[in-house]
């Protein structure tokens, strides 16, 4: 299956896809989030790979937002079409069984930061800029910011990250908890590919029920998510 905005490859049990417009500055489009949508499909379906990781063609950007151009003719209606068909992609990475590493190089930018937040952790390169802009252009991001943002690095930064539209490093992002390692841009892939290659070495089927065990916990109280545990223990 070839694809013209993204490309998909396995080393090993790790699945690499990255995200490949450079000319755009890997900016999502609807073609783009409808050829994302067919990888995470051929993913969920491939038995074998144990851990993905989500990267950005180019040293310049992970992902630098939406495509404004092609949001900018959007409708009410088809905004709305937009919202709920890119929150649809994302969750499905989010539901993964395998853990999604995001290795992100450069601007990872309104819907870049939102894709960065449905994976399980995030991997930096020291140029790396996070930011939700939205407000700039008098929008609220659409694609699961709002909610997943808070979860990640608590009520108080989220809404100064999404009430100012400012940018912010990775040593921030680090300080914040978004970000669980900074490293230089030579060394990001490097890097994640060691820590994916580690977890591909563990049992599949635990890794896969703590990752679900632990985000399903983040929508529950504690007792339920103790009754979680223990029953994947079990």
């Amino acid at each position: 299956m070839e694809f013209q905005n993204l490309t998909f490859a396995e080393n090993g049990d790790v699945g690499v896809l990255t995200i490949s417009r450079p000319k755009a500055l890997n900016a999502l489009n609807s073609e783009l989030l409808g050829e994302l949508d067919l990888v995470l499909d051929k993913i969920h379906a491939h038995s074998r790979l144990r851990v993905l990781v989500i990267t950005g063609d180019g040293e310049k950007a992970f992902v630098a937002g939406a495509d404004i151009k092609e949001m900018s003719e959007y409708s009410p209606d088809q905004a709305l079409e937009m919202s709920l068909r890119g929150q649809k992609i994302f969750h499905k990475i989010e539901s993964l069984r395998q853990p999604v590493i995001a290795a992100v190089n450069g601007f990872a930018l309104g819907g870049g930061m939102e894709l960065a937040l449905a994976c399980d952790f995030v991997i930096a390169s020291d140029n790396a800029r996070f930011g939700l802009p939205e407000v700039s252009l008098g929008l609220i991001p659409g694609y699961g910011g709002t909610q997943r943002l808070w979860r990640s690095v608590g009520a108080s930064v989220a809404k100064l990250m999404t009430y100012t539209g400012d940018m912010y490093s990775a040593p921030q992002m680090k300080e914040w908890g978004l970000v669980t390692d900074v490293v230089a841009l030579s060394e990001l892939m490097e890097k994640t590919m060691a820590v994916a290659k580690t977890i591909g070495f563990r049992g599949p089927q635990a890794v896969s029920a703590a990752k679900v065990v632990i985000n399903t916990g983040m929508d529950c109280d504690l007792q339920v998510g103790l009754q979680n545990e223990a029953q994947a223990f079990s």
